[in-house]
């Protein structure tokens, strides 16, 4: 007789729409603080965070507060931007408190994505351009502008089947200061992340994002930051822009924004934001971006990263790690941006089988997109010391294996 996890796991690969041929097939049950539990009470290290997202670690009491009080108070009432709605009022007013200014107009939405779209869009009718350069190995979503800007050639495995996608699009080199020049005053904007993610983990050069700000200023470009991975004090700042010394036109954040739930912004100038009050009127539209019960989680996550002074612990946590792992015979390097870390093995052999005793041993790990032989650590920003050690005992366990 099948049990009921045999009968989910049948229902969700006929029903739930899949991304690849071999999904993990892992139940969840529950999660807190920094694991998750299988049906069957297994306990998994989450170091990945969902891809940088629950950065106050699962169930975190304060979030599940906000929601359910917001829940009860009221969800959706109108399309984006017409009510004043609390909980979008008092999150807006917060982060534009910790961006550096001028950036203080927020723009809410559902993803990153979209967050991405929205600040694309923006660019060009700031400036009435149309080229957008970007950055090689970038990713910075799977919408169609988004999977625009996603890394030339790198990013062909995904795009060239949905081709064709926008024009006037080009990557260049990250941290190549030459390259810098091929952005001109035909270009709209210039899309980087401070922090190349899924590039695994490369940070930039010294100088490179004031030479970069310098010039998208001299030709009259907008710079915008995706800081939809490393924001909300991944990096050891709340803001990448802050750990770096520049300050973009734009700014793109999601996945940890929301406290767990689903929500991404586009953050600019009041000058720039208030070209899409007019011709046309309406120039960006969402219906369910800024969610109240959405905003009243990532109002509630940041005042706890705040509140608990999380961030300013994020620096040591990542050192940790990196201190303990770095001298171990099978990892070649560590790249680390304050608690996002890819621990280079070498060998995408060695990082395929690694995951595999990853799962067996109860740790939830990654890979990279465009680097398949190193692996992720990405906890949420609340682990104890004794959670790292925890978690760094049975990961050495797995690279003594190998």
């Amino acid at each position: 007789m099948k049990t009921q996890n045999q009968i989910l796991r049948k229902q969700f690969l006929a029903h739930v729409g899949q991304t690849s041929p071999a999904p993990q097939l892992i139940t969840v049950e529950r999660a807190e603080g920094v694991y998750f539990y299988t049906p069957e009470g297994k306990r998994y290290y989450d170091l990945i965070s969902g891809v940088s997202v629950s950065n106050v670690g699962h169930a975190n009491p304060a979030v599940v507060e906000a929601v359910c009080r917001q829940a009860r108070d009221y969800m959706h009432i109108m399309v984006y931007g017409e009510m004043v709605e609390r909980p979008q009022v008092e999150y807006a007013t917060l982060i534009a408190s910790l961006l550096p200014e001028p950036l203080s107009s927020i723009y809410f939405l559902n993803s990153g994505a979209e967050a991405v779209e929205g600040a694309l869009k923006l660019a060009k009718r700031y400036t009435g351009r149309t080229e957008m350069i970007s950055m090689r190995r970038a990713y910075h979503g799977s919408t169609h502008g988004a999977m625009s800007m996603m890394g030339f050639p790198e990013g062909e495995e995904w795009k060239n089947a949905f081709r064709p996608l926008l024009p006037d699009c080009k990557a260049i080199e990250y941290n190549n200061f030459e390259d810098l020049l091929q952005i001109t005053e035909r270009t709209a904007c210039v899309l980087c992340e401070p922090v190349q993610g899924e590039a695994g983990v490369r940070v930039p050069a010294e100088g490179y994002l004031q030479v970069l700000r310098a010039r998208c200023t001299e030709v009259g470009a907008l710079l915008i930051f995706d800081e939809i991975q490393v924001g909300m004090g991944r990096s050891g700042e709340m803001f990448a822009m802050q750990k770096y010394g520049v300050t973009p036109d734009i700014v793109t954040l999601a996945k940890a924004f929301g406290g767990g739930m689903p929500l991404g912004a586009f953050v600019s100038s009041n000058e720039i934001m208030s070209t899409l009050q007019h011709n046309p009127v309406l120039g960006h539209i969402t219906t369910f971006g800024g969610h109240p019960v959405c905003c009243a989680a990532g109002l509630a996550a940041t005042r706890y990263l705040l509140d608990n002074k999380v961030v300013e612990q994020v620096e040591a946590k990542g050192a940790l790690y990196e201190k303990l792992l770095k001298d171990h015979p099978q990892v070649v390097e560590i790249r680390r941006s304050g608690l996002l870390l890819a621990v280079e093995l070498g060998s995408s052999e060695k990082l395929y089988k690694i995951m595999d005793m990853f799962i067996e041993r109860g740790i939830l790990s990654d890979w990279f997109l465009y680097c398949d032989t190193a692996f992720r650590i990405s906890p949420p920003l609340t682990i104890s010391e004794e959670e790292i050690c925890g978690s760094v005992e049975l990961i050495v366990e797995c690279l003594n294996a190998l």
